[in-house]
């Protein structure tokens, strides 16, 4: 028991609940695996223990989710919301009606978008009371640049922006100021995962710190990743390693249409919002009968026609037929644009 939280006691304080220690890092895996085992009481609060773990709420000793140890807590009821923690501070109404209504919590990190909310600096405390896994809040702005890099800044906590989240079971570590990553695409990524078969050669033409990559080769799949970004193609050195799939994952610092007419694949991701521009690669690369994954922003009035009009153009000129297998709107993009997926067997 750590001397800096006297809070905890022995296990043989039978009338306090019980906490399942661990490391700070892994908190967001624990979290899932506790919940999967059905143990995780989700009405009290996240609490740090020492300088580096955290006491995760737990009804009973977790018998599958590997912790350090599990100890008894003074009974502490759950602030459940932002607004919990900013009413406590002293918000008033109209603050309140300003203040940010989502965020996610990435690995050890909070991502928020603060917009015109008063004092930011106390969102970013609030926040991390809230989260008491995470040790850093950025304020998030947008994707600029070449290499799609993020506008952040640090509004509480440690600063330390790299961070491992874990996601369906797949790991990705980044530093949240040097790469992105969208918490919204966390279906998609999960569907990708899902949909490959064993064996299958993918080539993902777009694959940052590996978002997609990582998911498919757990799931069997043998892909070529291609990334121009620096910092993100460390992380996807490091990633496929991290995941054990780094033997079935064949990666290059290139742009994608270099690699292209090298790779045969059986399906094409193109994760990027701009993808018709590279279609002809993706073409070039795709074996007759394949599945293309075309990602765009799309305005909500032109949701899917504009994205398999441009399809079918680029089919036509290289000769290829286009048949639609699936039509998914993964998240709002901004205001009046929608982020859309189009799947398309290509002969």
């Amino acid at each position: 028991m750590p001397d800096d939280d006297p809070r905890s006691d022995p296990l043989d304080t039978a009338e306090q609940p019980l906490a399942a220690v661990v490391p700070k890092p892994e908190s967001e895996s624990a979290i899932a695996e506790l919940q999967a085992e059905g143990v995780y009481d989700d009405d009290r609060s996240v609490r740090s223990f020492g300088a580096d773990a955290v006491a995760l709420p737990v009804t009973e000793p977790p018998q599958r989710t590997q912790v350090r140890e599990v100890v008894r807590q003074e009974p502490q009821p759950r602030l459940r919301t932002l607004e919990d923690h900013l009413r406590e501070r002293g918000w008033t109404d109209d603050e309140l009606d300003r203040a940010p209504g989502s965020w996610a919590v990435i690995g050890t990190v909070v991502l928020v978008d603060v917009g015109d909310a008063p004092r930011p600096g106390e969102v970013g405390e609030a926040l991390l009371e809230l989260h008491a896994n995470a040790d850093t809040v950025l304020a998030r702005g947008g994707i600029d640049g070449q290499h799609r890099e993020p506008d952040v800044e640090v509004l509480a906590g440690s600063g330390d922006t790299e961070t491992v989240h874990t996601e369906h079971g797949t790991k990705y570590a980044l530093d949240l100021a040097e790469v992105m990553f969208s918490p919204g695409n966390k279906a998609e990524r999960a569907r990708m995962g899902e949909t490959i078969e064993n064996g299958e050669r993918v080539f993902d033409m777009f694959a940052g710190v590996g978002y997609f990559t990582l998911p498919m080769a757990r799931a069997g799949a043998r892909v070529t990743a291609t990334e121009h970004n620096p910092t993100a193609f460390r992380y996807l050195l490091e990633n496929a390693k991290l995941n054990d799939v780094h033997d079935r994952v064949d990666i290059y610092r290139a742009d994608c249409r270099d690699v292209a007419g090298e790779v045969e694949a059986d399906r094409v991701v193109m994760g990027y919002y701009e993808a018709h521009e590279y279609l002809d690669s993706a073409f070039d690369a795709l074996e007759p009968g394949g599945i293309l994954h075309m990602h765009e922003a799309t305005p909500e009035g032109l949701v899917f026609d504009r994205p398999i009009e441009r399809l079918e153009a680029a089919a036509a000129d290289a000769g290829r037929t286009v048949e639609v297998v699936g039509r998914h709107r993964v998240k709002g993009y901004s205001e009046g644009v929608a982020h859309v997926v189009v799947d398309a067997r290509i002969e």
